[in-house]
């Protein structure tokens, strides 16, 4: 990413970041995953195409979950 963050004008970085997603009372975090971030707001930023398979990946693990109802209100991923 080029330039500085669109909503603060902080220093933008590369780093491993956690993204947290709720639906139904259940939670879910995946981690482990590159991304942009504002070193001084924290707004993040994603490659193109990298936000709808995050999106993607969240939607399986709720689906798998809600399926089994394998979950205690809490679900955890790590990106290797």
């Amino acid at each position: 990413m080029e330039g500085p963050c669109s909503e603060c004008g902080g220093q933008v970085r590369r780093k491993v970041i956690s993204q947290e997603f709720e639906r139904e009372g259940i939670r879910i975090k995946i981690s482990g995953f590159k991304a942009w971030a504002c070193t001084r707001c924290g707004e993040i930023y994603f490659e193109p195409g990298a936000a709808d398979r995050l999106v993607q990946a969240a939607n399986s693990l709720f689906a798998l979950a809600l399926a089994g109802n394998q979950h205690k209100g809490k679900v955890m991923a790590q990106v290797s």
